[in-house]
């Protein structure tokens, strides 16, 4: 004990065991446990993420970031990420992720487009857009993978997932077809126009159209498309004919086609074809049926006036050809003009008997049908258009006029007036005619011939003979019966016609109407001579009857 009171044992001091710590604390697991977590939770996010696509579009009307939504087939497959101008501002970029699995639907062809209210004349779309908002719709296509695209501003005609044909026409014009334009099999709708494109040679027209199953299965190489745009109007031999294949047709332009029965077998495969648009179903027969032509050239002296390249050339009524081309000549060694018209003839418009195919030396056939009067003349087609037409026929006996050298190397035919020429020929032939008679020869003589009639009227000898037979007429009686009854009768015609002389020749009338009179008069007066010679009381008692 150090002190008073304290024991011994309580000075000894307390002292602390220092022993080595754990290495690992429970309290690391917690931050580890998340980080492990979340890790797993970003790559999940990762793994389960669907691609990423890049849109270029015109404009971003109706796009929003965060709100427009990506469907296929009206399903909810993806959502705009973000809205962003292109580097030279001239588009607008669109970034959208889809959900996964959409990546078997990406491919080259893909087509974005987005679906919004539109009003066109072909009719109304994207009307559910209203309540819900825009959102950016697209079809799967083929070709390589691919995660841009370039959008398109107006919905495809063709329903994705529909099947059909697509088919490439080629026209001198667009007209008024357009995206959407119908298009038909007999009256029915088989399809649509889905575009349009200039050729590469500046001059023609390229037009895309679809056309569907079951339609789709009618096209082949020997098919026609035509333009059925507008309302159709001919005049022909049965009068005005007017046809429109529907109202759509006329408001948005149409095209219709048709597989004619032919012996011609189909080849090719149609998907690599570019069909002609013909300008109409009758154009159809009159172009490219027929491919075999032969050219023969006719002289013409006279006025061509409504005659043009493409005029029909016809035979019998039936059309064998086509005016290729027309132009105007000098002759300097007679100072005069000709007009050479090349006629391009169809030789497949022919058929042999018996059916076999036309094939002959065309010159020597021509020469041929020359010798035997086949001549060209010009006709006219149209009275309202004073449009010209040639004709072909046989008029045997006129003349063989050759007018080719030989710097021309077609086969001539030799050409007769007419039409206005040969009205024209006629009308000058009566003129010259007409020149040949002396007028005033004729209407001197005229003049002497009623001068004299005039002196032999109005002389004295006519003038006493008339009185003396009035004074020998007057003594008889007026009852003597039915001869002093006719005598009256042949007076009075005579006075009657003495008056008719007299006017006739102070108005100068015809003096044939003259001369008739004159005769009827010395007729008469004829029959009462010979009957006063043959019974000279019968002034008295009358005359006889019959068998006295």
């Amino acid at each position: 004990m150090t002190g008073e009171g304290v024991p011994l044992e309580t000075e000894k001091l307390a002292t602390a065991e220092i022993k080595a710590g754990s290495p690992f604390s429970l309290i690391w697991l917690i931050p580890l446990i998340t980080a492990i977590i979340g890790g797993w939770l970003i790559i999940k996010t990762q793994m389960e993420k669907g691609p990423e696509i890049i849109i270029s579009f015109k404009t971003a009307e109706g796009v929003e970031a965060g709100k427009t939504r990506v469907k296929f087939k009206d399903v909810d497959v993806g959502v705009v990420k973000g809205v962003q101008f292109s580097d030279d501002f001239g588009h607008v970029i669109v970034t959208a992720e889809l959900s996964q699995g959409t990546e078997a639907l990406l491919h080259k062809e893909t087509r974005f487009w987005v679906v919004r209210p539109r009003l066109s004349l072909s009719g109304v779309s994207g009307l559910n857009t209203l309540v819900s908002g825009a959102y950016i719709e697209f079809a799967q296509g083929s070709g390589e993978k691919s995660r841009k695209f370039i959008g398109l501003e107006y919905p495809p005609i063709i329903s994705p997932g529909q099947s059909g044909l697509e088919v490439v026409l080629k026209s001198d014009k667009l007209g008024s077809l357009d995206i959407g334009s119908p298009l038909y099999y007999q009256g029915l709708q088989a399809g649509e126009v889905l575009g349009y494109e200039l050729a590469k040679d500046n001059k023609s027209v390229f037009i895309h159209a679809f056309v569907k199953e079951p339609f789709s299965k009618l096209v082949t190489s020997n098919s026609r498309f035509w333009n059925i745009s507008g309302i159709d109007i001919s005049v022909g031999a049965d009068g005005l004919n007017a046809h429109m294949e529907s109202v759509k047709s006329l408001l948005l332009g149409g095209i219709a086609f048709g597989t004619p029965d032919t012996l011609e077998p189909a080849t090719g495969d149609v998907k690599t074809l570019v069909f002609t648009l013909f300008k109409s179903q009758t154009d159809i027969r009159e172009s490219t049926l027929f491919t075999r032509k032969e050219n023969i050239i006719a002289f013409f002296d006279g006025s061509v006036r409504g005659l043009e390249v493409g005029a029909p050339v016809e035979f019998n009524g039936i059309k064998v050809g086509s005016v290729a081309d027309l132009s105007l000549e000098f002759d300097k060694s007679n100072a005069s003009f000709r007009i050479p018209v090349l006629l391009s003839i169809e030789l497949d418009r022919f058929k042999l008997r018996g059916g076999e195919p036309f094939i002959v030396d065309t010159k020597a056939l021509f020469y041929q049908m020359v010798k035997k009067g086949l001549r060209a003349r010009l006709r006219t087609g149209s009275l309202l258009t004073g449009k010209l037409f040639i004709e072909l026929n046989i008029h045997p006996g006129t003349p063989i006029r050759l007018l080719a050298d030989k710097s021309y190397a077609y086969a001539e035919i030799p050409t007769i007036p007419g039409g206005l020429d040969q009205i024209t020929s006629a009308v000058q032939s009566i003129l010259v005619k007409l020149e040949r008679i002396n007028i005033e020869k004729i209407g001197l003589n005229l003049e002497q011939t009623l001068q004299g009639t005039n002196n032999l009227v109005n002389g004295p000898e006519l003038k006493g003979s008339m009185q003396a037979l009035q004074q020998t007429l007057s003594k008889i009686d007026r009852h003597a019966g039915p001869v002093a009854e006719n005598l009256d009768a042949v007076l009075s015609q005579a006075e009657v016609t003495l008056k008719l002389l007299n006017r006739q020749l102070k108005s100068g009338s015809s003096i044939m109407q003259m001369s008739e009179e004159l005769t009827d008069t010395a007729r008469s007066i004829r029959a009462l001579v010979e009957l006063l010679e043959q019974n000279p009381n019968s002034l008295l008692f009358g005359k006889p009857e019959p068998g006295e």
